[in-house]
């Protein structure tokens, strides 16, 4: 499987050249199919694969820094299988979000309620997604 698609590419690397420190929305979702291990990733380096973003190995500490996308590639891990992108993730959150709501669960989530929360938490007001209502009572 190819883990990062070329119009994918384009995105990180314009997200890793910026000049300024950006809170990026997360540009792919890599994982490991057979494991716990999850990458949330927003820049990719001028060379090609250093990448960074949210690491989650899955021992309960998820943290941000880098990860060479060679390495990934290379992964072989049970069943043989290697690391894949997940074709249906949308992020809708930047990735401080992202990092509080692992810190809050001590793992990757796409918890909508979680992701809320650490967004209210972190006083970022900017996602995505609509205001949730399913906490308001009817009139």
């Amino acid at each position: 499987m190819i883990l990062i698609t070329d119009d994918r590419r384009v995105r990180l690397l314009a997200n890793g050249a910026t000049d300024t420190e950006t809170d990026h929305v997360p540009v792919v979702k890599l994982f490991d199919p057979t494991g716990p291990a999850t990458w949330l990733l927003t820049e990719l380096d001028a060379d090609g694969d250093t990448m960074f973003g949210l690491c989650d190995l899955g021992f309960g500490f998820p943290e941000l820094g880098s990860v060479s996308l060679a390495e990934l590639a290379s992964v072989k891990g049970r069943l043989d299988l290697g690391i894949e992108r997940d074709r249906y993730f949308k992020a809708e959150f930047p990735l401080s979000v992202y990092a509080e709501a692992a810190r809050l669960s001590c793992h990757i989530t796409e918890d909508e309620r979680l992701l809320r929360q650490a967004e209210e938490a972190l006083g970022n007001a900017h996602s995505k997604l609509p205001p949730n209502t399913a906490d308001q009572t009817r009139r």
